[in-house]
């Protein structure tokens, strides 16, 4: 891989890195959202998770879902353009990509993510981002893993900024800025399976990502990615 993605940064067009974008994006979307999701029904079956919601979810709003999730596709597709324009102009300095800087680097990806994405979600419950942007994300009030990326265009170009707000400024191995979208929508079906991991007693099962299933029923709330952190530190306690 290493090799190959080399190659593929000093040789690939920005047009070729456009379409490989989008193909990647849509490999993880509709491959490993299908896997997952069997994956989740099958340790059901087994009582090793349990369903959150037992409401069925509509062909429609599958529909809906995965039409927007595919123009956030097209968008995500932008996103791996200006990296390796930078890269090509030598403003990012890249790691070797050993087993610990792909480690490293991805650790530092996820934990900036926890803050980047925070930060967006509590800006997309402004009244007028919600009322004309986020309210897309929100009509899966009982969520699925092909809710992850049902966002306006807007949203999901600001999501997708995660890798260009660190990579000029901190140092990291290509392998983990590839990798990263992998381990971002592992975490994203977690929160949007409308399965709970664990016990479901008490607030463990949160580490997994499952508190953003009550956001989505709630709508406030659970503002995190897939830890209860920032919350913790920012939201009001409730009375």
């Amino acid at each position: 891989m290493e090799a190959l993605l080399e190659g593929m940064v000093s040789q690939f067009s920005y047009l070729a890195w456009f379409g490989v974008t989008i193909l990647y994006f849509l490999l993880l979307y509709f491959g490993l959202g299908s896997l997952f999701l069997r994956a989740c029904k099958f340790l059901a079956r087994k009582d090793l998770l349990q369903i959150i919601d037992t409401r069925e979810t509509s062909s429609r709003q599958r529909r809906f879902e995965i039409r927007h999730s595919l123009k956030s596709i097209v968008i995500f597709g932008f996103s791996s353009l200006p990296i390796i324009y930078l890269i090509r102009m030598d403003f990012i300095y890249l790691l070797p990509n050993t087993w610990i800087n792909i480690l490293w680097g991805l650790i530092l990806l996820t934990l900036w993510n926890e803050v980047h994405f925070y930060v967006i979600h509590r800006i997309m419950h402004l009244k007028p981002m919600m009322q004309h942007i986020h309210y897309i994300h929100h009509r899966s009030t009982v969520p699925t893993v092909y809710s992850v990326y049902s966002f306006h265009w807007l949203e999901a170009f600001l999501l997708s900024t995660v890798p260009l707000t660190i990579v000029p400024f901190i140092p990291m191995p290509i392998v983990a800025v590839f990798l990263y979208p992998t381990v971002s929508i592992l975490l994203n079906f977690a929160g949007h399976c409308n399965y709970r991991f664990g016990t479901g007693r008490g607030n463990s099962w949160r580490l997994f990502g499952t508190a953003h299933h009550e956001h989505h029923s709630k709508g406030r709330k659970n503002y995190g990615f897939a830890l209860n952190l920032l919350d913790k530190l920012f939201s009001k306690p409730t009375k």
